[in-house]
């Protein structure tokens, strides 16, 4: 962001948090839909069964168990790369 003034960081930082909810809205989506699609069969109650239920649960937990350790991946990759010099602006 250097290089930059005030305003055009502000107008940066601006896009960058709505990408970012944007890229989060959109990654929320697919799990909903996908453990939806996994998980939910039975459309006779408006309640889930405790089959569904547990099955929902444990899918969202792995998704997110899953998210959290590529981010993981991604920071330690970044921070390796950042350390070595590898990084543009470093």
């Amino acid at each position: 962001m250097e290089g930059l003034n005030a305003q055009e960081q502000r107008e940066l930082q601006s896009r960058m948090e709505k990408k970012q909810m944007k890229e989060f809205m959109t990654m929320y989506s697919n799990m909903v839909q996908h453990c939806f699609d996994d998980c939910i069969n039975d459309f006779t109650s408006k309640t889930l069964g405790s089959r569904e239920e547990g099955c929902v649960m444990r899918c969202i937990d792995k998704r997110m168990k899953g998210s959290e350790r590529i981010g993981n991946r991604f920071q330690e990759q970044n921070a390796a790369m950042a350390q070595s010099g590898a990084l543009p602006g470093r």
